[in-house]
């Protein structure tokens, strides 16, 4: 693959993936389909939806495109429903719905605020809540969540959003674990993405007086997607980073929190808009979606081709060296297995001797006689075994291991 066979995972498996018309959601939908997997589609956009099933089937897979809002809890069940009356158990579920607003806090209205909010990071919630109620009943499945840098460190003019994705963060640490403690088989892990060139940049409702732009580096929806796909291979790291700029940002935060703060202070404004004036009569897919009529439909890339990375050499060595510990780990545990079946077992108890076995165990020409074997010994009475004053001295008691029944 990327694929199935790449990651090692069951090319029938069912995804159901959300904010799967464009975008991260786009592009992993269309990555997993290469693998021939089932794959759910969920979104608000009809025509976008449509353009993703489409890729889905070219690319090898088998779609099923559902319009839903994530804000609305029920829709999202409802989905959920859907998916496994056509495909059967979902296997993995990824989150990756969201919606944005480019401006300062000041210029956001609740209205607005909360609009971000319940799709988001409730959308989050909502999906995992869907998922769970399927799987923890099986003990099986994964939940991927698609994070961001800025859920470690955020940025002036997206309070909304970087607010949204720190929630996911403690929403899903919490969750998970909740299912450590229960000893569940499901897995949810998350995965922390650099800035991707992705259409929400053209829709996304913005007060900017300049075009919004991701801050660079750029990275293709397609990288996003890979590091999705190999997280949902690898469910059992807490999460995963994407590219070399979300780790150095989350080091960074770590380290020099303060520092970033006026850095970005003086220049997160510029490093968001381009050089292009806004158009102020750009629709925002705020509470309408985008790519709801036929013809809108705008795929996973964003307008910054040119600017935008396909490869990422920090995905690609993290991905062998889990692969490789991986290697070593089943290696050893067949070497540990190989050891225990050539080692003899041994016995509680000496069959020479019908002694325990262990330091204080003496060797077989020491051990006492017993009055059966010594023939100057009087005749005992079997009742009497083991009691000093009915046997006299040197007759064995049972704790010196010699009792008659193993």
């Amino acid at each position: 693959m990327p694929g199935a066979r790449q990651e090692g995972r069951n090319v029938a498996e069912t995804v159901v993936i959300t904010g799967a018309s464009a975008g991260i959601g786009r592009a992993t939908a269309e990555l997993f389909g290469r693998g021939g997997a089932n794959v759910v589609l969920i979104a608000r956009g009809e025509d976008g939806l449509r353009g993703a099933a489409i890729a889905v089937e070219k690319a090898g897979g088998t779609a099923l495109a559902i319009p839903a809002d994530v804000a609305d809890f029920d829709a999202v069940e409802l989905a959920a429903q859907q998916a496994e009356d056509r495909f059967g158990p979902v296997d993995v579920w990824v989150n990756a719905a969201f919606t944005s607003v480019f401006a300062p806090f000041t210029q956001i209205t609740p209205q607005e605020f909360r609009r971000v909010t319940e799709v988001s990071y409730l959308g989050y919630v909502h999906g995992t809540m869907a998922a769970l109620a399927r799987m923890r009943p099986r003990d099986r499945g994964t939940i991927v969540q698609v994070g961001s840098a800025l859920g470690y460190r955020a940025i002036p003019l997206q309070s909304a959003y970087c607010g949204a994705k720190h929630a996911i963060n403690g929403f899903t640490e919490s969750v998970r674990c909740e299912l450590l403690h229960d000893g569940s088989h499901v897995r949810i892990t998350i995965v922390q993405m650099p800035a991707v060139n992705t259409p929400q940049f053209s829709w996304v409702l913005s007060r900017l007086p300049r075009h919004p732009q991701p801050v660079p580096p750029i990275y293709q929806p397609e990288v996003a997607a890979r590091a999705v796909v190999f997280a949902a291979g690898h469910p059992e790291r807490k999460e995963h980073w994407a590219g070399a700029s979300t780790a150095a940002t989350i080091m960074a935060q770590k380290l020099a929190a303060p520092a970033l703060d006026r850095y970005l202070a003086r220049t997160g404004y510029d490093s968001q808009q381009t050089e292009e004036r806004a158009d102020p009569g750009q629709p925002g897919n705020l509470w309408q979606p985008a790519d709801q009529l036929p013809g809108t439909d705008q795929g996973a890339h964003g307008a910054f081709d040119a600017q935008s990375r396909a490869h990422s050499t920090q995905l690609s060595v993290t991905e062998r060296a889990e692969q490789a510990g991986e290697a070593v780990v089943r290696a050893l545990g067949a070497l540990l297995g190989a050891v225990a079946r050539r080692t003899p077992r041994q016995q509680p108890w000496s069959d020479a001797t019908s002694q325990q076995a262990g330091q204080d165990a003496l060797p077989a020409s020491q051990q006492p006689m017993s009055p059966a074997d010594n023939p100057e010994s009087p005749a005992q009475d079997p009742h009497s075994w083991g009691d000093p004053a009915a046997a006299g001295q040197g007759t064995p008691s049972p704790d010196d291991g010699t009792s008659p029944a193993d």
